[in-house]
Formats: structure tokens, C-alpha cells, sequence
């Protein structure tokens, strides 16, 4: 009711009340620190692009150019079969490495947080932790 009030006045009367001055100068400030971060970010962006341009060595040789650039000819079959530990490790990476994405922002965050969500990052944790020992009673991390 107020907010239609007040857009009649803007609309007819052209009356425009204090707060929505300062609510438009908020605006402005904000987009601009925005405005010009993102205009900093692309500057410099071309600038790093444009000098490692200008300063980089493109004299390809031989080597370089060929289709094995590791150091060796190719001796077997590409399609070899891989043990499956190497795919256990990589899965168990990404576990953990997920569990440091969560654990980080939620460290910073912690004081503002409820004891709700304090307790669903020890339920997290305490998963967390028994799928690493169950990984290691299996064997997981054995390589006999």
C-alpha cells in the first residue's frame, strides 16, 4: 500500500522521497567499485596475454613438434590395461579433495554459523572418516 502511494506520487507528482536518493547513490557506488574491479580484471588480462606474446620464444623444434613430447617412442599398444589401484587412488582423491572444498569455507564461516550446522559438518567428518578406514581395512592404499 505505501509502495504504491509512493509511486504515485514519483509518477505524478514527481516527489521522490529522501531514501530513495540514498537507495540509488548505494546503487551507484556498489556497481561502480564493481565497474571498475571488472575493468582492472580485463586490463590486465590483455596485458599479461599481450606481454608473454610479445616476450615468448615460438621456435618449435623438431622434437618439440613431434607427437611424443615425453622423451620416448611408444613401445606397447595404447590401449593397455591399467591396474584398478590406480583408479581406487584417483576416486579416494577426489573424495578427499571434496572434503576440503567443504571444510574450508565452513572454517571461515564457522562463528556465524548455528550449532545445526556445526553438528552436520561433524557428521560429515565422522563419514568421512570411517570411509578412510574402511579404505585402508581393504587395502586400498597397498600396493603389494
Amino acid at each position: 500500500m505505501v509502495l504504491s502511494v509512493l509511486a504515485c506520487h514519483v509518477k505524478h507528482c514527481g516527489f521522490k522521497p529522501p531514501f530513495f536518493y540514498i537507495m540509488i547513490n548505494l546503487f551507484y557506488l556498489e556497481a561502480g567499485k564493481l565497474a571498475s574491479f571488472l575493468v582492472f580484471c580485463v586490463l590486465l588480462i590483455l596485458i599479461i596475454l599481450l606481454v608473454s606474446y610479445i616476450f615468448s620464444v615460438a621456435v618449435p623444434d623438431t622434437e618439440k613438434s613431434s607427437t611424443y613430447e615425453c622423451g620416448f617412442d611408444p613401445f606397447e599398444d595404447a590401449r593397455n590395461v591399467f591396474d584398478v589401484r590406480f583408479y581406487l587412488v584417483a576416486i579416494l582423491f577426489i573424495i578427499f579433495d571434496l572434503e576440503a572444498v567443504y571444510f574450508f569455507p565452513w572454517c571461515v564461516s564457522v562463528s556465524y554459523l548455528s550449532d545445526g550446522a556445526i553438528w552436520a559438518m561433524v557428521d560429515f567428518l565422522v563419514e568421512l572418516l570411517a570411509g578412510y578406514v574402511y579404505a585402508w581395512e581393504v587395502g586400498a592404499f597397498d600396493w603389494d
